[in-house]
């Protein structure tokens, strides 16, 4: 196990796995600042309340912000739409074009030159002469 595991972490992909989620982590907290910072505000206000981030229910003496759960739930549909629109959606398009071109017809050779003709003409008298 700890040789699959060597093998593993040798190979060159782990360098791009682990940019990715440093990316993905920078990323992430773009989004959440967009959300919290500018989006938030802006449908607070829509909605006329000053924050999301404050509202809370209490149940049995228990507050549960369920405003922050709306950030966060906002930040997630930011987060998975930009991930499909950017990531997937141009990925897949690449695959459709690639299996269409692998599964075009192949083009039709080009038609001989006349000097190709004239060798297989001598060609096929060598062939009769021959025999």
């Amino acid at each position: 196990m700890l040789k699959e595991f060597k093998d593993f972490i040798t190979r060159g992909n782990l360098i791009d796995l682990a940019v990715a989620f440093i990316i993905a982590g920078a990323f992430a907290t773009v989004v959440g600042g967009l959300v919290s910072f500018l989006i938030m505000p802006l449908v607070a206000a829509i909605f006329g309340q000053p924050s999301f981030q404050g509202l809370t229910f209490t149940l049995n003496e228990a507050a549960i912000p369920y405003g922050q759960f709306i950030t966060v739930l906002v930040n997630f549909l930011l987060v998975a739409a930009a991930v499909f629109f950017f990531i997937v959606k141009p990925y897949n398009m690449w695959r459709a074009r690639r299996a269409e071109a692998e599964t075009a017809a192949p083009e039709a050779a080009p038609e001989p030159s006349e000097e190709v003709l004239l060798l297989r003409q001598i060609r096929d008298q060598l062939t009769i002469t021959n025999r």
